[in-house]
């Protein structure tokens, strides 16, 4: 049997998962470079902090502030704030800000709230006791600001706003809509009130659904629209991380929300960069970084696979399911948010598999009706279903994290 490792678990003891297909089978694994590269230490982390781009040094900026918040991304993004928080809460006590004046707020958007558990993850047990922490609400208690220059309206978190220092803490990965995240995607949608989330997801790709898509930045319609949010909100600071398959950071940008964000998308097209190989008869797509939003995974094994005749296999431990989203997520047998599209099952020509530990019955609603895949427990229950498939041999792409890749056009 031929083996290989793909990463599991980030969350949750962070070991690998196992797979084996037969000997006889082409086995492909589409890496990219990044995923490989070994995380920074402390000292690689804090020089990150001392030559920020486009911006005063983060101490500079903290003299004469009295009130400060700190938006980090949410448990359904990868980023280990609490590797990165030194760089951030150093300079802020060095000016003399008390913890009571610095608050974390995370950037949920429309997920559903976050609690202890998940702050400790992010955050760190001594970043919970000592600081305060407040979930963003998107339907209340967010102040409007008037209009964004191409006409939605921008409503942020009132907290937020009453801060006289805005910093923001989050990771570049490829992005299904702006192409790449982080940047000013913390505040828009991350702590926008809901009348902006929906303009956004609804009125802004209107503009050109062409320029949208993973990995696709240049000229992204929303990615322009974020950056003018952005502006508008006053964010004066963002830390922006790079990832390997450990979930580790490893490059760090810091600085300016937009010129920050610019150099490290430069880098994150090869950081996650990964060559396309078509026409498989068995895609495996891992979820990791973001595998309680498991759909990224289908639009890459739908890229890859032998449409006419092909198997996808998504492979998602999420112990705790796939992220509540009060826009695009069903609510109901017939209904669901605002931007919630009933999925119809997966192609007649593909077989559809979900190989998850921790199944629901609603889990694949960001991208087929339940009754159209298999749902399988552990990968030794999926290969004998694999192996009836296909007896006699078969190309095999394994794509270790599909929520965190994206395919490099050739």
């Amino acid at each position: 049997m031929k083996t290989f490792t793909v990463p599991n678990l980030l969350w949750y003891g962070n070991e690998p998962r196992r797979l084996e297909f037969p000997d006889r089978w082409d086995i492909d694994v589409l890496d990219c470079p990044g995923f490989k590269k070994p995380a920074l230490d402390e000292a690689g982390i804090r020089k990150a902090f001392d030559s920020p781009v486009g911006s005063p040094t983060l101490a500079e900026l903290a003299e004469g502030r009295s009130e400060v918040a700190v938006v980090f991304d949410d448990i359904s993004r990868p980023t280990p704030v609490s590797a990165l928080l030194a760089g951030v809460l150093e300079p802020l006590h060095e000016a003399g800000i008390p913890a009571e004046n610095i608050r974390f707020i995370p950037a949920l958007g429309m997920h559903g709230a976050m609690h202890n558990i998940d702050y400790r993850k992010k955050l760190g047990e001594e970043t919970v006791r000592n600081y305060p922490i407040f979930n963003h609400n998107p339907y209340e208690n967010c102040d409007y600001l008037g209009d964004s220059p191409s006409g939605i309206p921008v409503y942020i978190n009132r907290e937020f706003m009453s801060c006289d220092l805005r910093i923001g803490i989050g990771s570049i990965t490829p992005h299904i809509h702006v192409g790449f995240g982080g940047g000013g995607k913390i505040v828009l949608p991350g702590i926008c009130g809901h009348e902006t989330i929906k303009a956004f997801h609804r009125e802004v790709p209107a503009r050109g659904f062409e320029t949208i898509g993973l990995g696709k930045f240049d000229g992204n319609v929303m990615y322009k629209e974020i950056v003018d949010v952005a502006r508008m909100s006053g964010l004066q600071f963002k830390v922006d991380a790079l990832l390997n398959d450990r979930g580790e950071v490893t490059d760090v940008f810091t600085g300016d929300p937009v010129e920050s964000h610019l150099a490290g998308v430069e880098a994150g097209k090869e950081h996650y960069g990964t060559p396309l190989k078509t026409g498989k008869d068995v895609v495996v797509v891992n979820s990791y970084g973001k595998y309680n939003e498991m759909g990224i995974c289908m639009m890459m094994a739908l890229t890859c696979v032998n449409f006419e005749a092909g198997t996808i296999v998504l492979l998602v431990d999420s112990p705790e399911g796939q992220v509540c989203h009060y826009l695009m997520r069903s609510f109901g047998k017939e209904y669901g948010g605002a931007s919630y599209i009933k999925r119809g099952p997966v192609p007649e020509t593909i077989n559809g598999i979900v190989c998850s530990a921790y199944p629901d019955m609603t889990m694949c609603d960001w991208f087929a009706s339940a009754d159209s895949v298999t749902v399988t427990s552990d990968w030794e229950a999926t290969l004998p279903l694999l192996e009836e498939l296909y007896p006699d041999g078969a190309s095999v792409a394994v794509i270790p994290d599909g929520t965190m890749q994206y395919f490099k056009e050739a």
